[in-house]
């Protein structure tokens, strides 16, 4: 797997994207398929079930606990009658069933059987599909590729989503009247900047309070659903989906229209899979089943009871069921659980970035440690800023909550189609089911989907153009970057000097030697690298000790043993691989400090990292067309450096250049 990048002739032991493409060709098979292995291998056994459970609460569901704020509103607001009996208990019957189908059924019984080492979401998925098919599919490639720009797409709008609607109570604010309604879009602002602005910081100081602040939240919705239900208690038959059934009937297309509104309950079931590795299956399963759907449930029923019985309060049937008394406790509280939905999707966005540039689908960038003992809380500038950029521009252009959920929704059930096309792969293939039961389970669970995404793609005018603009942008991106990536890996390999030739010639005409180690940084173990023949085409000497380096990427998430291979080359020469997961940092150093232990012997001090970096310049004749070629330059050239991406120690580097055409 290409670590290096276009920019560099060095890095990795293969072209870049050949594991995104092929990921089969050097990695184990997953152990199991239903996380029986997964929770010991993360290191799950050593933390207590009920921290566990609680910390998922806070990462895991933080989105999908928001939705309550704006998804009843949104879905009455477009119904016939708006608050008549048969228009309430439609749409809470329709919420109901869409947790247990969408939620339940569908992603905590079926897709978090589908793990990779205990890790989740779709590029795992991806991986697993490439596997299960033992080949290079390109259909899977590219599946994987949308379903990963697609989340972007929802980490823009989920923040701008989850904090205008929790700010917006203050619009119904007790005894203040219209006061602060001017003041909603700059609070929300000023929320959103801040928090975009404190990742840098990192979350481990925040984490810890995630979990009980979002368990205070999902108790408070169960509370004043509880408490609301006796306004009508009718509201219980909506557990019938007879009523789910004659709403879509009796109000025809509109009712098609309104499952789109309806869709936003669940919004962020997509989290349960892609952070299934920080918390375990069971920890999830368990905070699902027993606390946040009860509480999701309990509140919408309570909303749905208040509006049959005060029907003015379909306006904003949340907040008008808050006492007086604890309305400004609530919405600090709302507040509170929208910037942690927010941090969650943002962090989940921090780490789909180092799971694609690991697989070689986005330039190399500057990642982060956030925390010592946490691998997973990291932070990438880049996409943060992007993040941030486009969040504000989303808040500006729609202004309120109810146009931005117009584009909220599209997003996510683009991503779960194509979880689910994935997952026909891997039940087909990798589970080895018949094609009878793997059609009898999947083709009901996209035909869910896509009914969704028919009824979000009707907004398309109204909103939802953007996250799938954006999501387009990212697949041209990701996939020219795959293209141009292989072009430039193919073309190095044609003009490069074979390394058995090179060997040769030393052998028979050795150089002047130099004490110390010189670490060649390479992609392609089999040719010279180019910082190589640099050095003996213009200094005329060569080191004692060389060792030619790649960084392999492996389709798990984390290599557990056997990082290292050395094979030694002949004429003081070694070859050196050292493997890493998708979801692991490429520490160079202190991967080179575990070799001593395999007899790589040399002194940090007294060696020199030797890096080759090409400057691209477009070419007619490339094979892509001269649009995808500007492109490829430019990703290119955003491409963080290799002396901090590989952590290699900066006083040590030299670094050799070269203009290449693609």
């Amino acid at each position: 797997m290409s670590n290096a990048g276009p920019g560099d002739t060095e890095g990795s032991s293969t072209p870049a994207a050949k594991n995104a493409a092929d990921p089969s060709a050097n990695a184990p098979d997953s152990k199991t398929n239903d996380g029986s292995n997964s929770v010991a291998a993360h290191g799950h056994a050593k933390e207590g079930f009920l921290t566990l459970a609680i910390g998922s609460v806070g990462v895991v569901f933080g989105d999908i606990g928001t939705s309550p704020l704006y998804a009843m509103r949104e879905a009455l607001h477009h119904a016939k009658g708006g608050a008549g009996e048969l228009q309430v208990m439609g749409v809470v019957s329709l919420v109901l069933w869409a947790l247990i189908l969408v939620v339940t059924v569908k992603y905590v019984i079926f897709i978090m059987r589908a793990d990779n080492k205990g890790e989740g979401g779709t590029l795992v998925l991806m991986t697993l599909a490439q596997r299960a098919l033992r080949t290079h599919s390109t259909a899977v490639l590219v599946l994987g590729v949308i379903g990963a720009a697609l989340f972007y797409g929802d980490g823009v709008v989920t923040p701008a989503m989850s904090v205008m609607g929790a700010v917006e109570g203050l619009k119904v604010a007790p005894g203040v009247g219209d006061t602060f309604t001017p003041y909603v879009l700059p609070i929300s602002i000023s929320i959103l900047i801040a928090l975009f602005v404190v990742q840098s910081r990192g979350t481990g100081a925040v984490a810890r309070f995630f979990g009980p602040i979002t368990c205070v939240w999902f108790l408070t919705l169960g509370i004043l659903g509880l408490i609301h239900i006796s306004d009508d208690p009718r509201i219980l038959f909506a557990f019938s989906p007879h009523y789910a059934a004659q709403f879509l009937f009796d109000n025809g297309f509109v009712g098609f229209v309104i499952l789109g509104s309806v869709f936003l309950a669940v919004t962020g079931a997509e989290a349960l899979y892609a952070d299934m590795g920080h918390f375990g299956k069971g920890p999830i399963r368990v905070a699902w089943l027993a606390f946040v759907l009860p509480c999701l449930a309990l509140n919408y029923l309570g909303q749905g009871a208040l509006v049959l019985a005060f029907p003015e309060s379909m306006e904003n049937p949340f907040y008008r069921m808050v006492p007086e008394l604890f309305f400004w406790p609530v919405l600090i509280l709302a507040t509170a659980a929208a910037a942690i939905a927010s941090q969650a999707v943002i962090t989940g966005a921090f780490s789909l970035t180092q799971q694609a540039v690991q697989l070689g689908l986005l330039p190399r960038m500057t990642i982060r440690r956030t925390s010592e003992t946490q691998a997973g809380q990291i932070y990438v500038p880049q996409i943060n800023f992007l993040l941030l950029v486009g969040v504000l521009l989303l808040v500006g252009m729609f202004q309120n909550s109810s146009n931005l959920a117009s584009a909220y929704g599209i997003a996510v059930t683009g991503a779960m189609m194509v979880d689910t096309a994935l997952a026909f792969v891997v039940v087909r293939y990798l589970w080895k089911w018949s094609r009878p039961a793997t059609l009898g389970l999947i083709i009901p669970f996209f035909l869910l989907d896509a009914v969704f995404f028919g009824a979000n793609l009707l907004k398309l005018l109204h909103g939802a153009w953007l996250p799938l603009a954006l999501g387009a942008g990212i697949v041209t991106i990701m996939l020219t970057w795959r293209r141009g990536s292989l072009i430039l890996a193919d073309k190095t390999r044609r003009e490069s000097v074979a390394l058995e030739d090179l060997l040769a010639g030393i052998k028979a005409k050795p150089p002047h030697k130099v004490p110390g180690t010189a670490i060649f940084l390479t992609g392609d173990l089999d040719i010279a690298p180019m910082a190589l023949m640099h050095n003996l085409k213009h200094n005329k000497v060569l080191h004692e000790k060389n060792i030619l380096l790649t960084v392999q990427t492996e389709s798990v998430p984390r290599v557990r043993k056997d990082r290292i291979e050395i094979i030694d080359a002949g004429e003081g020469f070694q070859k050196v691989i050292i493997h890493f997961g998708f979801m692991e940092e490429p520490n160079v150093p202190k991967a080179l400090g575990a070799a001593r232990k395999q007899g790589l012997k040399f002194d940090i001090m007294s060696t020199s990292f030797f890096v080759g970096h090409r400057t691209i310049l477009p070419s007619p004749n490339s094979g892509m067309p001269m649009w995808q070629d500007q492109i490829f330059v430019m990703t290119a050239r955003g491409s963080a450096n290799a002396t901090e991406f590989f952590h290699l120690p900066s006083g040590r580097v030299v670094e050799l250049g070269a203009q290449v055409t693609v």
